[in-house]
């Protein structure tokens, strides 16, 4: 029995480069997905601080100068609302691990009278705008708990400005559907 030789042909040098820097970029694209995941989940399961600076570098999330943070998630129209008006808005309030703590669709609240930070979110928005505002401790409820919410905890909330008016606007329109109900403009008890 015999046994032929083949003789084997050099692997061109172009394809050794290439099959070695494709291991190369596999091996830096392993190492930083790695090294985000890590980081993403360090920041989840860390301080405050931690995650807040780990958010503040995520895409399309603003840093105030007094350190609110925000991310618009749909932009709205018009003009933004201010100290002296009534903002209509739907919204839900969770802590950082998602634990819902308050939540409502349809809710008016005076722009100048909620925590500051969550009306400088709501003084950032437009009218049909969908923003989600992170509130460190110290800008919300700090050290004391408050209801469901602990001490110390970072708020995180999805709000969407559904419409705002001016609080005497309002007043106005409160009043005259006051008299609109047995008011002097429906007529006095008594008389006809």
């Amino acid at each position: 029995m015999s046994v032929t030789a083949v003789p084997l042909q050099p692997t061109p040098r172009r394809v050794l480069v290439m099959l070695w820097g494709g291991l190369l970029i596999a091996l830096l694209a392993a190492v930083a997905l790695a090294w985000a995941g890590t980081a993403r989940a360090k920041a989840q399961r860390g301080t405050n601080e931690q995650f807040l600076a780990w958010n503040a570098q995520q895409a399309g999330v603003v840093t105030t100068a007094s350190g609110l943070q925000y991310k618009v998630l749909e932009a709205g129209e018009g003009g933004k609302p201010g100290d002296a008006d009534v903002a209509l808005i739907s919204y839900k309030g969770t802590l950082r691990d998602g634990t819902v703590f308050d939540e409502n669709s349809r809710a008016p609240l005076p722009v100048s009278q909620v925590v500051p930070r969550f009306s400088e979110g709501l003084k950032q928005m437009q009218k049909g705008g969908k923003y989600r505002l992170w509130i460190k401790p110290e800008l919300g409820y700090g050290e004391r708990p408050t209801g469901p919410i602990p001490a110390n905890s970072l708020l995180v909330f999805d709000v969407e400005l559904i419409e705002f008016l001016p609080t005497a606007v309002l007043q106005q329109m409160q009043m005259q559907q006051m008299m609109g109900q047995g008011g002097p403009s429906g007529g006095v008890p008594g008389q006809r």
